[in-house]
């Protein structure tokens, strides 16, 4: 039986630039279906959660032009589980907001916070940890970061490092975060055991986060805790660099299940299967001469034909055609803003 304390936040308000062309502004990655199962990313994110929670207790928070996006991929839940953004302001704001509201309905609540754009291999183990995770938020007054034991010397996740002097169980105190490292320095955190990377799943008891906020975020508390929030006046900030990183009650969940960050053409690419040349083909035909460590992304439909390809991301949607290396994933935020500042909205 499931607890009825026990509460998700999913986070599915981003814009998802670093997939441009495929996401786009008025329908990004989170709202499509990228493993060609039928199923978008939030769809797959809602279901592995209702093995946690009671799927009332599943909250969305999102931008405010997403609402019926999210209700026609999860026709099921209800208005009050939609909590709307009506700016942008990355994760603190949202989750200050969100926190409030479910503290308003249960003082009880004890949350899970996660990405709705994250493969998991394995479920049950899954399942399994973070309702570990939320029994020991729940009562420890600790702010739970999940953290991923390194399979390899990945510069494009952040790492947390802790401290085993500090230890309940799977749990440790944090001793620092580390972003996204260089490769000499990713290839030294793998290496050892005191490295881990940050998921960026957050479980936390309601009053916690609540009290984090206030004692870090006291002059946009007001501004939020309101049935009218004004997320204007909040600063654009994230829950890592916001809570996170200044709280001393933060703990690492030292977990293995499986998890993979699909957040760019690059993490896409290391979670998909491979030919024998190391290339991933996506939803597309493809013929292939003297091609390796690409990624091809294409609409159905279409063939693709290529000849001496390395490290090369080629993907189209709609309208727009991409041909770039794959591993420069800050170039793709670089071309949507020239795309954008040259052309206006219609190929972002």
């Amino acid at each position: 039986m499931m607890n009825n304390n026990y509460y998700c936040i999913i986070m599915a308000g981003g814009m998802g630039r670093r997939f441009w062309p495929y996401s786009r502004k008025q329908l990004p990655k989170q709202f499509l279906d990228f493993f060609g199962t039928g199923e978008t990313l939030l769809r797959i994110t809602f279901d592995r959660c209702k093995g946690l929670v009671p799927s009332g207790n599943i909250y969305i928070t999102t931008y405010i032009d997403y609402k019926d996006i999210v209700k026609s991929i999860l026709p099921e839940i209800e208005d009050r589980q939609i909590i709307i953004e009506e700016e942008r302001r990355n994760t603190a704001p949202a989750l200050a907001y969100a926190s409030y509201l479910i503290q308003k309905v249960n003082p009880d609540a004890t949350i899970v916070v996660m990405p709705s754009d994250q493969l998991i291999l394995n479920i049950d183990k899954f399942r399994t940890s973070i309702l570990k995770g939320l029994d020991f938020a729940s009562s420890s007054g600790k702010l739970v970061n999940v953290g991923i034991k390194p399979t390899r010397p990945e510069t494009g996740y952040g790492y947390i490092q802790i401290d085993e002097e500090e230890r309940e169980g799977d749990f440790c105190k944090v001793k620092t975060f580390i972003e996204k490292p260089s490769l000499e320095f990713a290839k030294v955190f793998v290496e050892g055991n005191e490295f881990y990377w940050n998921s960026g799943i957050f479980i936390w008891h309601v009053t916690t986060i609540m009290n984090a906020f206030h004692e870090n975020m006291a002059e946009v508390c007001p501004r939020l805790e309101c049935d009218a929030p004004d997320f204007s006046a909040c600063p654009n900030i994230s829950i890592d660099y916001s809570i996170m990183e200044k709280a001393d009650n933060v703990y690492v969940q030292m977990c293995d299940f499986g998890w993979a960050d699909v957040g760019t053409w690059q993490s896409l690419y290391d979670a998909s299967p491979k030919d024998t040349n190391s290339n991933v083909i996506l939803n597309s035909n493809s013929i292939l001469y003297d091609c390796s460590e690409n990624i091809i992304h294409m609409p159905k439909g279409k063939l693709v034909v290529a000849e001496g390809l390395q490290g090369y991301l080629v993907a189209e949607h709609d309208n727009v055609l991409l041909i770039c290396k794959k591993d420069d994933q800050n170039s793709i935020r670089k071309f949507v803003n020239d795309v954008e500042m040259k052309f206006g909205d219609e190929y972002v």
